[in-house]
């Protein structure tokens, strides 16, 4: 058994380069059994014009590509925000068995709130959950993007 290590860290830093190119600041690891980390994505809706393209999902196509398997048994993802409805659904698909992330999202979040997909009965697999990590440090993240956002529009107009 290894030592647990926190990719939470990583993940922040996906965010934050995330933030950056103007895409909201979420950043995703997924992270092998062995501690090995196999994939990493920041939000790129905007820059691929896919509204699919969140984090989560573009490091689990990237994981699933280097792996060469639709399956990521084992593995672990670290992201920044609770997972989407979306995300939520393809990390079940997947297979991922730990879920790790920091700021909840009361509005759109699939874990904890919404539609909490692991607490469905059509729910084919249900990952380990572990929220609240490195919370503040995600939550300002993101409280800080979109009030820059809403300066930005209000002298816009």
């Amino acid at each position: 058994m290894h030592d647990f290590t926190s990719h939470m860290p990583i993940a922040i830093d996906e965010a934050k380069a995330a933030g950056e190119r103007g895409e909201v600041p979420v950043g995703a690891v997924i992270v092998s059994a062995d501690g090995e980390i196999i994939a990493r994505a920041g939000n790129e809706t905007r820059a691929l014009n896919d509204p699919t393209a969140h984090a989560e999902i573009l490091a689990i196509r990237r994981a699933c590509a280097a792996l060469g398997s639709e399956r990521l048994i084992g593995c672990s993802l670290w992201v920044t925000l609770e997972p989407c409805p979306m995300c939520a659904a393809a990390i079940g698909f997947a297979r991922i068995s730990r879920l790790y992330f920091g700021a909840s999202d009361p509005k759109s979040g699939g874990v904890d709130h919404g539609p909490r997909i692991f607490d469905a009965s059509s729910a084919h697999h249900v990952p380990e959950l572990f929220n609240g990590i490195a919370e503040d440090q995600c939550t300002v993240l993101l409280r800080d993007f979109f009030a820059q956002k809403r300066r930005a529009s209000k002298k816009g107009q």
